[in-house]
């Protein structure tokens, strides 16, 4: 007798199946395919990271060698030269190697007791519920200053920005220190080569028969090229310098409605505000985010200190932390889930939430 087939829609109720918190979320289907040419631009850094050297090199042999014969401040120069290169590709092995921070999932407990927990008592949970606080693409909690990469298909802890030239990937928590070590490394080459080469130029210009002819073509050509390195790079630099000592990453900095997420529960109106408790960016009105722009300048959650911002990020541990910071960078201190806030901010949510349900 043929079995009947299974109906589309049934009234009656599925077996109970308990859902505990015992659960791994898998995200494969969903986490974008590295493709082979989301690496070009970071072969195109290195090329230019490299690309110089071969003119480098020519200009040290023929200026101080052939020229000045001055071995000693040849040396010193290419010993200087070199360390910065070295420091400056282990910081890049770092960012291309290491995981930005991944959100670990808390380990089942091994008693045989893990507790159940019904499906409805799942989603109504709070991170589940407060917008920010919980990843439905991921599926798992995230913690502050968490966010998730679309690029990436998903969540990095403490995430600055996504970074095309680096792979496509993430500078988060594990990899932040290390994307400062990787600008300042090229941001003192940068202005070590500028400097020497122009040196270089000054010379030949006031002593042209004495100088190769072609030195002064690759002169100019590293001087240029040195001064724009440290412009570009060094302005990105100095820009992160100040988000380290506010206590800001990049998506902090440019994204004010993300203060909305650490505002306490909103006062009552008689008339109603007509805002969900966080508000959401789309239901504020012009005024509203007006007033969003001006406290995002003034409230700086994270903000406890400059001395205490700067050991959040590049502290160190030990005296082998202290080699790490030097020679790549390393990560940051802590766990990446859990930042102490800055004194008085809590009261300076709350001056911004009663204000914000005043001025619709």
């Amino acid at each position: 007798m043929r079995e009947r087939p299974t109906p589309l829609l049934t009234f009656s109720e599925p077996p109970a199946r308990p859902i505990t918190r015992e659960f791994t979320p898998t995200y494969d289907d969903d986490k974008p395919l590295r493709r082979w040419y989301h690496n070009v631009p970071l072969y195109g850094v290195i090329a230019l990271l490299v690309s110089p050297h071969p003119s480098l090199l020519f200009v040290l042999i023929q200026h101080y060698l052939v020229v000045l014969k001055t071995p000693l401040r040849f040396t010193v120069h290419l010993l200087v030269i070199y360390t910065l290169t070295f420091m400056m590709f282990s910081s890049l092995i770092v960012l291309v190697a290491r995981d930005p921070g991944p959100v670990n999932f808390e380990e089942p407990q091994s008693d045989g007791n893990a507790e159940e927990v019904g499906l409805t008592e799942a989603l109504m949970s709070p991170d589940f519920l407060a917008p920010g606080r919980f990843c439905r693409i991921c599926w798992t909690s995230k913690p502050d200053r968490t966010h998730h990469c679309s690029f990436c298909g998903r969540c990095v802890l403490k995430m600055d920005h996504h970074c095309p030239w680096l792979g496509n990937r993430c500078i988060g928590h594990r990899t932040y220190p290390a994307f400062l070590h990787f600008l300042l490394c090229i941001t003192l080459l940068a202005m070590y080569v500028a400097v020497l080469c122009g040196h270089a130029l000054y010379y030949a210009f006031n002593n042209p028969y004495t100088v190769d002819e072609f030195s002064p073509v690759h002169e100019i050509g590293l001087v240029f090229a040195g001064v724009t390195f440290t412009l570009v790079i060094g302005s990105f630099f100095i820009y992160h310098l100040y988000l380290v000592s506010t206590n800001q990453t990049t998506l902090e900095h440019i994204t004010p409605f993300l203060l909305l997420r650490y505002l306490p529960a909103l006062p009552h109106m008689e008339s109603g505000h007509g805002l969900s408790d966080p508000p959401l960016e789309h239901e504020l009105s012009y005024r509203q985010r007006r007033l969003i722009k001006e406290a995002h300048g003034h409230v700086r959650v994270y903000d406890i200190g400059f001395r205490r911002n700067w050991i959040q990020v590049v502290g160190w541990k030990g005296p082998y932390g202290l080699m790490t910071r030097l020679l790549c960078g390393g990560g940051s201190m802590g766990d990446g889930k859990s930042f102490p806030r800055a004194t008085n901010v809590e009261e300076r949510l709350a001056i911004l939430a009663q204000k914000l349900v005043q001025d619709k």
